[in-house]
């Protein structure tokens, strides 16, 4: 097992919805050392699973606050992730706020934790990633792999 987690939430189905399994699915091509990447659908006990036994853990999932479509948002530490209200940072009923928080009073989160929303616009059954999220993508995997990339070299 690697000791860094980078789990991509969403559901491609649904638009702007997929930009997290988007994300992990360009960082698989990438194969970074150290790094193993998954995907979820951003079920709460299925994420506390998943991340069992990982030191570092980066979620990316999509949001939906109202900023512009393709804005990133960037959660260093769970600390640091809103609550969700009305309609939350998540497209999803129960969302990765909810997830993180059912961790910490269960014991289980992982030591260091971030999160990375991608705004979007389109949620529709069967829309593709608006052109906003999918340049958001190509940063946030960017960002991402030259980050941990760089952990892997100094770790």
């Amino acid at each position: 097992m690697s000791d860094v987690l980078v789990v991509g939430v969403g559901n491609p189905s649904r638009g702007d919805d997929g930009a997290g399994i988007a994300v992990a699915q360009a960082l698989k091509k990438r194969s970074l050392p150290g790094v193993d990447v998954r995907e979820a659908t951003g079920e709460a006990l299925a994420l506390i699973a998943l991340w069992e036994g990982y030191e570092d853990v980066v979620l990316v999932d999509a949001a939906h606050s109202g900023a512009a479509p393709g804005t990133i948002h960037v959660f260093p530490t769970v600390a640091d992730v809103p609550a969700r209200h009305g309609t939350g940072t998540s497209t999803h009923g129960f969302g990765v706020a909810e997830a993180l928080a059912l961790a910490k009073e269960l014991g289980r989160l992982p030591r260091r934790c971030a999160v990375v929303a991608i705004e979007g616009a389109d949620y529709d059954l069967g829309a593709q990633l608006s052109p906003a999220v999918r340049a958001a993508v190509d940063s946030v995997v960017a960002r991402v792999a030259e980050r941990l990339g760089g952990m892997a070299r100094s770790g």
